[in-house]
């Protein structure tokens, strides 16, 4: 996967000014479709289904708010463990998803970016992740970042083979290693790094997801399962976030200012 190198993306190209309160970024842990569809005593697929229509009112209600960037979990590199069965129905769901959504996604002028390893997966998805990639390259509206196949860890110690490797080939220096250096490096180079992580199902933890980029978000855990997930829930943990003061590790930012 090619990644950018250097400073942060700004804005999209002519975008209005960040409205007061609204996250520029907005990461999300789409976890439940297993237990909501379980305490409806429906199988497990049937909640990964309902999640994908979740995921559609997401991005809607994402635009309409008016965030710029929206980075969903969608699979992580620890999922392979998983029965086969179900492996394979959430590689069908993603690649329904891309053929269904993908010219609506276009036409709404939404710019998709995937990130995660690819080695391992299939070369019709490879194929499919690479086409929804080329196909909104230049749009300039919401950027829907797909974590697929990712593990922060993983992104991290990948970003640091990089570096090690510029250093013994002789173009990069020992102390040219920076944080600003390793950052430029990750799958997210050229995303500004999340303003407010959302959770679904009431669990309250990373689990493997943008560990380094979110050292200065705020979060906001919500008790309702992924496919319950709608306007509504996205707007309110955005007023949430507009309510706290920010700190970075110095004075308070507040985020509605």
């Amino acid at each position: 996967m090619s990644r950018a190198e250097g400073v942060q993306e700004d804005g999209p190209t002519g975008a209005a000014p960040q409205a007061a309160g609204v996250p520029v970024h907005v990461g999300v842990i789409m976890d439940g479709n297993g237990r909501w569809a379980t305490s409806r005593n429906l199988p497990r697929v049937e909640g990964h289904r309902r999640g994908v229509e979740a995921l559609r009112r997401c991005v809607r209600a994402a635009r309409e708010i008016g965030i710029r960037y929206l980075t969903i979990y969608s699979f992580s590199s620890e999922n392979w463990s998983r029965p086969v069965s179900e492996i394979s129905e959430l590689m069908g769901l993603l690649k329904r998803f891309l053929r269904h959504d993908l010219a609506e996604l276009h036409s709404a002028n939404v710019k998709v970016r995937i990130i995660g390893e690819r080695t391992s997966l299939s070369r019709d998805l490879c194929l499919m992740l690479d086409e929804a990639e080329a196909l909104t390259r230049d749009n300039t509206g919401l950027t829907l970042v797909v974590a697929f196949n990712y593990g922060s860890r993983q992104e991290i110690a990948s970003a640091a083979q990089r570096l090690a490797a510029e250093v013994a080939a002789g173009t990069l220096k020992l102390e040219d290693i920076t944080i600003e250096a390793l950052g430029g490096r990750l799958d997210t180079a050229g995303i500004p790094d999340p303003d407010l992580i959302i959770r679904t199902s009431g669990e309250q933890r990373l689990s493997n997801f943008l560990m380094w980029q979110a050292a200065y978000s705020e979060f906001v855990f919500l008790p309702i399962h992924w496919p319950e997930f709608d306007h509504a829930a996205l707007l309110g943990a955005v007023q949430e976030y507009a309510r706290r003061d920010r700190r970075f590790g110095g004075l308070t930012a507040r985020t509605g200012s």
